[in-house]
């Protein structure tokens, strides 16, 4: 049988389109653009409401903690724990060069979503304390609901450092989503931790840092906001005499970009540290 041209239009179009359409939507989602400055980002975000993010972190990990659900991430719950191995065995190292004492210092570690990761894991362990440091919103609700004598919450680095000793710094998917990254890496870097952990980062290959707009997918949460794709070569050439990069790993998350990056993490180790 002979089909007439309308017949081929009226059999072809709706497929076209609709993978089109699925096309489109997937690259609505992820990082676009490059901005030279985060003013420029910000005017090209559509921000996003913290305090329903906050909330739906907040119901998500009282899940986890009373056993309801195993794992969540970016207040999204998941059937079964996505672990970053390198992470885990990153503060294991460091536990077993402290007798098994682990002190971490989480900066904008949300309400302790990596500690709960991890916790089958870190309850081994003859000594554990996570310090997360994070907004005061975050802050208040994880000291009523969260915090025992494992998990403590602060607003500022310093009110920590008044407590406690951390033998390690965490920043896991924190680093891009600040306006000036190189000044608290460059003061991080004089904290008196001995091992510094980063994980979820994304990296390129170009010479410089890119400013882009991350846009979240509505079903997990509605908004868009300023994130940089770091120059892999340039952060590394940042790191200073006095520290060593240990190991350098990929990560599983992936997102659609302007120029062809990848999530990665590096531990470093600051040399001939004595503990």
């Amino acid at each position: 049988m002979v089909l007439t041209p309308k017949e081929i239009i009226s059999l072809v179009t709706p497929p076209l389109f609709i993978h089109l359409a699925k096309l489109l939507q997937k690259n609505q989602y992820g990082l676009s653009g490059d901005h030279r400055d985060w003013a420029e980002a910000i005017a090209a975000s559509t921000g996003y409401d913290s305090d329903i993010i906050l909330e739906l972190t907040t119901a998500a990990l009282m899940k986890v903690k009373n056993g309801d659900a195993v794992y969540e991430r970016d207040s999204v719950l998941f059937d079964e724990i996505q672990y970053s191995w390198p992470l885990l065995a990153g503060l294991m190292w460091v536990a077993a060069r402290y007798e098994g004492r682990l002190n971490v210092l989480d900066f904008g570690g949300s309400l302790g979503s990596t500690f709960y990761q991890n916790l089958a894991f870190l309850s081994d362990l003859p000594m554990v304390r996570w310090n997360i440091v994070e907004q005061s919103s975050h802050v208040k609700i994880g000291k009523e609901y969260f915090e025992d004598h494992n998990l403590r919450f602060y607003t500022c680095i310093e009110e920590c450092l008044t407590d406690t000793k951390p033998n390690v710094l965490l920043l896991s998917s924190v680093l891009q989503y600040l306006e000036h990254p190189d000044i608290l890496f460059n003061q991080m870097l004089k904290l008196p931790c001995g091992y510094i952990i980063i994980d979820r980062t994304p990296y390129w290959a170009g010479p410089t840092d890119r400013l882009c707009v991350q846009t979240v997918p509505p079903s997990i949460y509605p908004g868009s906001y300023p994130s940089w794709i770091f120059s892999r070569s340039r952060f590394h050439s940042n790191i200073p005499d006095d520290w060593h990069i240990i190991v350098t790993f990929d990560n599983s998350d992936k997102l659609a970009g302007p120029v062809d990056f990848a999530y990665q993490g590096v531990i470093i180790a600051r040399n001939n540290y004595v503990s």
